[in-house]
């Protein structure tokens, strides 16, 4: 636990503020803003309800999620400026999403997206429900849904991890670009039109992040299993054979 607060140490003395992550303050309309935060609010309530029961199962969980959090932490932070108003970088959610489940991601992309807005600079608390919809909703999920899927037909461990980190990654760019369309429309293509736009931009730097995500992800997930540390899917197979 020593070299994961230095690793965070570090993160925070040498990140710069530069674009923000993913949609910096001020620059969403408000009424966009509250919209994001109505969406983004039961998935984060849901979110802590879930982490408090499986704490309260198992407190040793508490390590994991705080491995997450600092995993999305150190990777969301090292960023590439992109489509004005954004950025491009690592998401780190992938990570989470196996060990702890799709259901914890949400606030714990609360608490990284508030330390980042605070000490960072990168984001805002306006558009913090915007940021937390597109990197703890929307990636954990899909990634959750490739992972099972990869799985489900017989692939291994290592392919699901890589294609479910990338997929995931690169669908919360996906759903970046279209909440910057919707309030930027273009006026002959309209909101379809600004979204494609705007994710032709962030596919020049995001592919080839989402492909280093990927075997990161893959590089710790290995590591962790070769320490013993269970996954959300190894767990919830250990509950339904004693149920």
């Amino acid at each position: 636990m020593n070299k994961l607060f230095y690793a965070l140490l570090l993160a925070v003395l040498f990140a710069t503020p530069a674009h923000a992550m993913h949609i910096m303050e001020g620059y969403m309309p408000l009424n966009w803003c509250a919209i994001w935060y109505v969406l983004s609010l039961p998935f984060v309530v849901w979110s802590f309800i879930y982490i408090r029961k499986r704490v309260a199962q198992d407190p040793k969980a508490k390590l994991t999620l705080a491995l997450s959090g600092a995993f999305v932490f150190i990777l969301s932070a090292l960023k590439l400026p992109s489509v004005n108003g954004s950025s491009s970088h690592l998401t780190g959610t992938t990570l989470g999403t196996v060990l702890v489940g799709p259901q914890a991601i949400p606030l714990v992309s609360v608490i990284v997206l508030l330390f980042q807005t605070l000490l960072l600079a990168h984001g805002g608390l306006s558009t913090l429900g915007a940021n937390v919809f597109s990197l703890g909703i929307v990636g954990p999920f899909v990634a959750y849904g490739v992972y099972k899927g990869v799985k489900k037909i017989g692939l291994s461990d290592s392919v699901g991890i890589v294609l479910a980190t990338f997929i995931g990654s690169m669908s919360t760019y996906v759903t970046t670009s279209f909440q910057l369309a919707l309030f930027l429309p273009e006026s002959a293509t309209g909101v379809f039109g600004a979204a494609m736009k705007f994710l032709g931009i962030f596919a020049v730097t995001q592919v080839p992040l989402a492909i280093v995500e990927s075997v990161i992800t893959l590089f710790v997930y290995r590591i962790l299993v070769r320490q013993g540390v269970s996954t959300y899917f190894t767990s919830k197979a250990v509950s339904h054979e004693k149920a």
